[in-house]
């Protein structure tokens, strides 16, 4: 988006308003993850070069001070650890369990899980504890999700036939799903100890259960499945009921799928977005829920925004919803250059319990945490 000095300087005075909180980082390079390590502190790792760096960011204490926010001095990013990784990082989570210092990485091509220790307060330094070779490699690259027991584990895949629970000390697999389908993985998640959800780039969903090798598989209409999908899924983790889980599917044209796990043979909710650009690289493409705010979720990757939604007044048949919050700043900040490319933002995630702050990334290496005004319902 080329923006001119009246539309930035519009843009900065409209800010005031429809802001609580605005806090704007560089990185170095940019990043595709943005990884909750605690409440006040996320992981991100680049991507674009053959050394990339892997960083743990404080966020501002500022956003914290609530009513004494002026006399709060700290007012930007601040890097708590780092270290650097030997391939562009595609994929990066933080792992649930006895220890929750650590993260694992995947790359793109990548025939290996790398292990992380983020360090502890003596030392600065991000170091690799491990490296878990696996014997399937793939082009479409390698999702991850943590386990959700007291022993660390990742379930990981590229296809959904090579879907599999490691356990992270020892590199055992622990389950590993029973089909043999080769569709590529756009996403997996777990819902409790035992359930977890993968989302196929065709939009199927298979549901698994680490008890049982047997996988369902919940598929789409034929013709919409020739888009990339990707998915979200609104949870209360770390330990949730499948049934009371709700997944929104996002498409490369905009279509937006709401389903409840209870009958997936019919869609809750559907909507087609107003986009301007329709074939977003998958890898970027975003949606997710907020955790702390009831049928609100968020979608980006087709531009430099980040668009948030109340699905509340979505039926089946919705056409170009209004979004209630569009968060432009990517565009209005952007100093880096893209190389001519179009600014994109490659990931953005929800605070856990802060209603509505969230962070985001751009293709430009800038990083935002932002806390929206809803100016509709100003109780939230």
């Amino acid at each position: 988006m080329d923006v001119s000095s009246d539309e930035a300087d519009d843009w900065f005075m409209e800010s005031l308003h429809i802001y609580k909180d605005l806090h704007v980082f560089q990185l170095e390079h940019p990043t595709k993850v943005i990884e909750w390590t605690s409440e006040k502190s996320v992981c991100v790792a680049g991507y674009s070069s053959p050394k990339n760096e892997i960083l743990e960011l404080l966020l501002p204490l500022k956003l914290y001070a609530g009513e004494k926010q002026g006399l709060c001095a700290e007012r930007d990013f601040k890097v708590q650890h780092g270290g650097f990784c030997d391939e562009p990082v595609e994929c990066l989570r933080h792992i649930f369990g006895k220890s929750n210092r650590c993260v694992v990485t995947s790359g793109h091509n990548s025939s290996k899980l790398q292990v992380w220790d983020l360090g502890e307060d003596n030392s600065d330094v991000i170091k690799r504890t491990g490296v878990i070779n696996l014997e399937c490699t793939s082009a479409e690259g390698r999702k991850i999700a943590s386990g959700l027991t007291d022993d660390p584990s990742v379930l990981h895949g590229s296809q959904i036939s090579d879907v599999q629970l490691i356990e992270l000390a020892s590199g055992k697999v622990l389950h590993a799903v029973g089909t043999d389908s080769l569709d590529a993985v756009s996403g997996l998640q777990f819902v409790n100890a035992n359930e977890f959800v993968i989302c196929a780039n065709n939009g199927t969903l298979y549901v698994g259960d680490t008890r049982d090798p047997r996988i369902e598989q919940y598929a789409l209409q034929a013709s919409v499945t020739r888009s990339h999908w990707n998915f979200g899924l609104k949870t209360n983790l770390p330990q949730s009921d499948l049934a009371s889980c709700t997944v929104s599917r996002l498409s490369s044209c905009g279509q937006v799928l709401l389903s409840d796990f209870r009958k997936m043979s019919s869609l809750v909710r559907e909507a087609q977005l107003d986009l301007q650009h329709s074939f977003p690289s998958s890898d970027v493409m975003t949606v997710t829920w907020a955790p702390a705010l009831d049928n609100f979720l968020s979608v980006s990757g087709f531009d430099g925004t980040v668009l948030v939604f109340d699905t509340t007044c979505w039926t089946t048949d919705v056409k170009y919803p209004e979004p209630i919050f569009v968060h432009r700043g990517h565009d209005f900040s952007c100093e880096a250059k893209t190389d001519g490319a179009p600014l994109v933002v490659t990931t953005h995630v929800w605070h856990p319990w802060r209603p509505r702050t969230l962070l985001s990334a751009a293709s430009d290496g800038s990083i935002h945490v932002w806390d929206w005004v809803d100016k509709k319902n100003s109780s939230l």
